[in-house]
């Protein structure tokens, strides 16, 4: 069956390519299957919209209303914005995201101070910190203290060492042995593995993404799950409803939950300015039974596994793990989980999940799941790559479908590509966002002009998220070298080191390179003033994409 899928796919990569030679088809995000899949959330934004809309009428009527204090408020404002900027200023965080921030206020001061106070200093947030506080002082003792497996990484490969161990201090997940991975450098290989190992679960099944789709890919999970419900297993599953809202109807959760379905929507989209919104679960996890887990980039829809091609070829990747690091996707599946449900935490029986079993893994090598959460300040995704490009001796290679980094980020990139590292980034060939594609592109130059090489993907689009260094280490998981995944978003990767999956990911990546036009040349001449400004004038703007 696997066997198959790749021949299936490697035929329709070069049917497509023949044709798109010919001028016989456009893979533009225009497609039929681009346009059918937004049916099922227009209503729910149009109606969303709209009452966002009447609010912001409502207050600008307020504001007429008091005109003959006009002036005043003006002044007032201004003052504020100028104490506000100046907080903003000394806070611990990257330019890249103060600026915005303080252009808009100093340019309008009374629209980017209104917008500041219900969107910069939001209560929602501080309230969802709070609670999810809470739970990782309940779920995180649960996780073993792998302290002496660090040391020992750290005397057999120092620059993975040096992250597995800023991983433990800051993302609270230790690195562990004893797991072996499985990499999958298509999203069909892990579907069909996932539907394996689904329907031997005897216990639990916890599922956890982005998207999903009620079409075929999904449908043939679902019937395996409600194969396991029957035999007694319990199954959960939890979805981000901005990420599902064009995949799945309304009563998609109602209908699972009548299958025996426990199922849960991170952060419903609801009428209002509910600012928490800008926060989604870019999350992809599955655990099965506390001993097998998967993750990736890939969602549970159809674009994904090429089943449609809304964008092309779609390149996804992702892997399966079994063994002890099974326990942190348990423990990153569990805090989203109750945090969603609002449960308190002395409700948690993190016990009867996180369990030790005997088990004796193939392979050698170190594994460090991870998650990163928006609430705790602490860019995790965005430290594991900067770390891997300045441990990075021999090349750093990437792969993303966004690119929109921070000024550290590219600092990193290029000082490591000076330093004489191969540093190579793939983005795709045909964007699912035009706009998101025209501000990716707007950072090549900076990075080209120092040494860094840019591959476009050809086929369609590279949904894959991954980094591969020196032969010793990478990453696999959901984060996005963008400032949604890297500041806004909740995320989860796994850090790998001198395991098989390492080699399996950098000939992944050698084969990808060679279905890619290389526009490092192209990007290194500068590019006329009026496309500077209006790249400017996006990438100013990018982190609210």
């Amino acid at each position: 069956m696997i066997g198959f899928s790749v021949f299936l796919c490697k035929e329709k990569i070069a049917i497509i390519k023949r044709k798109r030679e010919k001028g016989h088809v456009d893979l533009s995000s225009s497609t039929f299957e681009g346009k059918k899949k937004t049916e099922n959330g227009t209503k729910r934004l149009i109606f969303t919209a709209v009452s966002i809309l009447l609010e912001i009428v409502f207050l600008l009527f307020l504001f007429t209303k008091v005109s003959e204090y006009a002036t005043i408020i003006d002044w007032a404002t201004r003052i504020v914005a100028i104490f506000l900027v100046l907080g903003l200023y000394s806070m611990d965080k990257t330019s890249s995201m103060k600026m915005p921030w303080i252009i808009l206020m100093l340019a309008f001061p009374i629209l980017g101070v209104s917008l500041y106070l219900l969107v910069g200093l939001n209560g929602s947030t501080k309230k969802m910190r709070v609670r999810y506080e809470e739970i990782d002082k309940k779920l995180l003792p649960y996780l073993p203290d792998n302290r002496q497996i660090l040391e020992w990484m750290k005397k057999e490969s120092p620059q993975a060492g040096a992250i597995a161990s800023y991983l433990t201090n800051y993302s609270c997940y230790p690195v562990y042995q004893n797991t072996d991975v499985t990499y999958y450098d298509e999203a069909i290989k892990g579907l069909d593995a996932q539907l394996e190992d689904l329907s031997k679960a005897e216990k639990f099944i916890f599922m956890e993404y982005h998207a999903i789709e009620d079409e075929e890919a999904w449908q043939r999970i679902q019937t395996v799950l409600e194969d396991r419900v029957k035999a007694g297993v319990e199954v959960r599953i939890f979805y981000d409803d901005m990420g599902s809202i064009w995949f799945v109807n309304m009563d998609f959760a109602t209908k699972l939950k009548s299958l025996g379905i426990k199922c849960r929507v991170f952060n419903p989209i609801l009428p209002g300015l509910n600012m928490f919104l800008n926060n989604r679960d870019h999350r992809k996890i599955t655990v099965i039974d506390g001993k097998v887990a998967y993750t990736g980039g890939y969602n549970m829809a159809n674009e994904y596994f090429n089943i449609t091609h809304p964008y092309g070829i779609w390149k996804d990747t992702g892997i399966r793990m079994e063994g002890d690091a099974v326990k942190s996707m348990t423990v990153a599946f569990l805090e989203m989980w109750n945090a969603a449900g609002n449960v308190k935490s002395k409700e948690l029986v993190p016990e009867k999940y996180v369990i030790h079993y005997a088990y004796q893994a193939q392979q050698r090598g170190y594994v460090q799941p991870y998650a990163d959460s928006p609430l705790d300040g602490e860019q995790v995704g965005e430290e594991v790559y900067i770390s891997m490009a300045n441990k990075a001796e021999k090349y750093c290679w990437f792969i993303t479908p966004y690119l929109i980094i921070t000024d550290e980020m590219t600092h990193a990139l290029t000082l490591a590509a000076k330093r004489g590292v191969d540093v190579r980034i793939i983005t795709p060939g045909i964007p699912d966002k035009k706009m998101v594609y025209s501000v990716t592109r707007s950072f090549y130059h900076n990075l080209v002009k120092h040494g860094v090489r840019i591959y476009e993907w050809t086929p369609g689009f590279c949904h894959a998220k991954m980094s591969v260094a020196d032969d010793c280490m990478a990453t696999c998981g959901t984060i996005n070298l963008d400032y949604r995944s890297l500041y806004h978003h909740f995320e989860n990767g796994c850090f790998m080191a001198d395991c098989d999956a390492v080699l399996d990911i950098r000939r992944d990546m050698e084969q990808t390179f060679e279905q890619c036009r290389e526009v490092t040349e192209k990007y290194k001449s500068g590019r006329s003033a009026t496309l500077r400004l209006g790249q400017l004038f996006l990438r100013l703007f990018a982190e609210l994409l």
